[in-house]
């Protein structure tokens, strides 16, 4: 189903440029919705789009996108994936 971002998200923080790193919206209790962007897609983007290698590319992610504050709305990263695994009774933490 096709998702009006702008709509649904509505006052969120969108980063130019990182789109294609955008991975869902989040909701918070006593604040409104924001952006959830991957920390690898966005890792990527700047690697492919700017040419930067990967050393550059972290800092680059830590000084100016994590590190940037644009209102009770700022953008959300999902730094490591991992998938729940019932073993026996237990549940186990997995990285994708």
């Amino acid at each position: 189903m096709l998702v009006d971002i702008h709509e649904k998200a509505e006052g969120a923080i969108l980063l130019d440029g990182l789109e294609g790193a955008i991975i869902g919206i989040t909701e918070e209790f006593g604040n409104g919705p924001r952006i959830l962007y991957s920390k690898e897609k966005i890792l990527s983007i700047l690697m492919e789009r700017d040419g930067m290698d990967s050393l550059e590319a972290e800092e680059f992610y830590y000084y100016n996108i994590v590190g940037l504050y644009a209102g009770e709305q700022n953008a959300i990263f999902l730094d490591l994936p991992i998938n729940m695994i019932k073993n026996n009774d237990e549940w186990e933490y997995h990285e994708n």
